[in-house]
């Protein structure tokens, strides 16, 4: 009886100690799995970044992504902009955005900033409402707070609702968690590219947009195509220009030269001020052996202009005869210069840097002989 007592005890203790190894083997499989998952979205979110052109529209399409891989109901990115929180992507109507754009002055949410933890809460029954609602009782009866931050300092914050009360009561954070650092990751990589969209300017001489343009709107024109050929010159004898008659004659140059330019190429096509008398002309979708011919003829054209300052800039000399002292004033002409330009082109392929591309003929541009006017492709 006790060998056979002994034995059970022995099977037990085996399928214990079995069943303890299915369980951490099932604990490690779902570790995986949601890592998995993890870096399936994350990949989602970094293909976001990549796919689309302004920061609002990326962090948007992050928010449609969380909502479709983890089936949230409702789900909103609230960023501080350095003057006011907003909405920067939700799928909760629109009216309710004044209030959701508010969490951070809600007592209990304030307690979760200063803390930087999650706060979760919800209903108990259906007369009552989430401490932030207003007027809403039907929408949403739990939610989690997630404040958010980059390098310990907060902007914003992510939460996620749901129309069930307690529907979070048993969930598992973690995931949560390791989505939210996702965001931030996001975040700090699109905050740079938000700078570069608020400071794009339009040149107040030529009217053309400033090389920023290039690495935000510009850039979801451009690709929408695999390659673009891009093009750099430079006006290399504006500083003679500017020596020997006027700087005011070289800004007209400048004018001239851009308007030009800009009248002779397709609406389709961007043409910037890059930075002083270098330009930068982004032809979409064509190649450079195809444009060559094209610039050619530009180049040609803009280096046939005769220029001058208008008219009513004519320069009035004063002649004092020596006799009577009698002031005379005679109108001397402007004088007329041309142009000289030196281009380089090159070929952008989507998803490259932009940036990199336009060092590259700036350097060349920068290195070449002062007297250099020709057309290079590099």
């Amino acid at each position: 009886m006790i060998i056979i007592v002994g034995i059970l005890v022995a099977i037990i203790i085996v399928l214990l100690i079995y069943n303890m190894t299915i369980h951490k083997k099932i604990q490690q499989f779902n570790n995986l799995s949601r890592q998995a998952n993890s870096l399936r979205v994350l990949q989602d979110f970094l293909s976001t970044i990549g796919e689309c052109s302004s920061v609002d529209e990326k962090i948007q399409k992050i928010n449609d992504i969380l909502i479709e891989k983890y089936e949230i109901k409702y789900s909103t990115i609230v960023v501080f902009d350095g003057a006011e929180y907003q909405v920067k992507a939700s799928n909760v109507d629109r009216k309710h955005w004044n209030t959701l754009s508010k969490l951070q002055e809600v007592p209990i949410f304030k307690d979760s900033i200063a803390t930087s933890t999650p706060k979760y809460v919800t209903v108990n029954g259906d007369n009552e409402r989430l401490p932030y609602q207003e007027m809403e009782f039907a929408r949403a009866k739990s939610a989690i707070f997630y404040p958010i931050y980059i390098d310990n300092v907060y902007i914003g914050y992510w939460i996620i609702e749901s129309g069930v009360a307690h529907d979070f009561d048993n969930i598992d954070t973690t995931i949560f968690e390791v989505v939210k650092e996702n965001i931030v990751s996001v975040l700090k990589t699109v905050v740079h590219q938000k700078t570069l969209e608020a400071i794009v300017r339009k040149d107040l001489f030529t009217g053309l947009y400033s090389e920023e343009y290039l690495y935000g709107k510009g850039k979801k024109i451009i690709d929408q195509y695999t390659t673009s050929a891009v093009c750099m010159f430079r006006i290399t004898n504006i500083e003679e220009i500017n020596e020997r008659y006027s700087r005011k004659l070289g800004n007209q140059v400048i004018i001239d030269i851009s308007e030009y330019i800009g009248n002779n190429i397709s609406s389709d096509y961007i043409f910037i001020r890059y930075m002083g008398p270098k330009f930068v002309i982004v032809f979409n979708g064509v190649d450079v052996d195809s444009v060559t011919t094209f610039v050619e003829d530009i180049k040609n054209g803009a280096e046939n202009l005769e220029i001058s300052l208008p008219e009513n800039n004519e320069i009035e000399e004063v002649e004092i005869e020596a006799v009577d002292r009698n002031v005379k004033k005679k109108k001397v002409k402007q004088p007329k210069v041309k142009a000289k330009l030196n281009f380089v082109l090159t070929t952008y392929y989507k998803g490259t840097g932009m940036e990199e591309v336009l060092r590259k003929l700036e350097q060349y541009i920068d290195d070449a002989d002062k007297s250099e006017n020709d057309i290079t492709c590099i």
